[in-house]
């Protein structure tokens, strides 16, 4: 038994693209079985934006999940946009998951934003000054609710949805200089000691799809300027 899971992130809506996605958005039940979107839903973080969201997703029929990303965040209404997301039937995670049946086979969604620090060789430390201090304390926070969420899953199936990435390797093509920007190795580290499936994620846009975590745990960029599509459809198996 496989569970398909159709994912997109950074679609950055707003009012000129209503009645762009949605056309794709109505055909997902076809193909997929759930519908993961991993952040930067919105280019500022406004209500009024992710009410195109919403219009877009109206005929989705399969569940949605997702998370939000930095430019939801950016106006200080993340609360007002995650409450209206739910409003619509999108169930918005931020260190905790969700269980949902396919068919019989269990899928539990962990999901969190994650943050920047760097990676193994070329990464921050939380050492120094106060502000280094706290950048590095919101990632190592937002990588041990990611793994307690994890961690609690009892399912067939364990994704990890996140914004930031987890790994160096879905990065290949953004500048170095901004790699510590980007994502954390201590998502990684969380997602190997709890143990997942498929690591779902967005925010490089000139990054590359596909990665792995030093355990083994297949990465994918799901960035909309990565995969050049509406969203694309991951076949994960039910373990035997």
């Amino acid at each position: 038994m496989s569970v398909r899971i159709a994912a997109v992130g950074d679609v950055h809506v707003g009012s000129d693209t209503v009645g762009l996605l949605a056309p794709s958005f109505a055909q997902l039940a076809d193909c997929a079985d759930l519908f993961l979107l991993a952040g930067d839903l919105t280019r500022v973080g406004s209500v009024a934006e992710i009410d195109c969201l919403v219009r877009e997703l109206q005929d989705v029929t399969i569940p949605v999940v997702a998370v939000l990303g930095n430019h939801d965040l950016h106006t200080g209404h993340q609360d007002a946009v995650a409450d209206r997301l739910e409003e619509a039937g999108v169930r918005v995670l931020e260190g905790d998951a969700v269980t949902i049946d396919v068919a019989g086979t269990t899928v539990g969604v962990a999901g969190v934003k994650g943050f920047g620090g760097g990676f193994a060789g070329r990464c921050g430390s939380d050492f120094g000054e106060p502000e280094m201090k706290a950048f590095i304390a919101a990632t190592r926070s937002s990588a041990d609710r990611l793994h307690r969420a994890l961690a609690s899953l009892e399912a067939d199936v364990r994704v990890a949805l996140l914004h930031y990435a987890p790994v160096p390797d879905t990065l290949a093509g953004e500048p170095l200089e901004i790699y510590p920007f980007l994502g954390s190795y201590l998502l990684a580290e969380a997602i190997d000691l709890a143990g997942a499936d498929l690591v779902l994620h967005g925010h490089a846009h000139r990054g590359r799809e596909r990665g792995l975590t030093p355990g083994g745990v297949r990465v994918r960029n799901v960035a909309q300027p990565v995969l050049g599509a509406p969203f694309r459809v991951y076949e994960v198996h039910r373990p035997a």
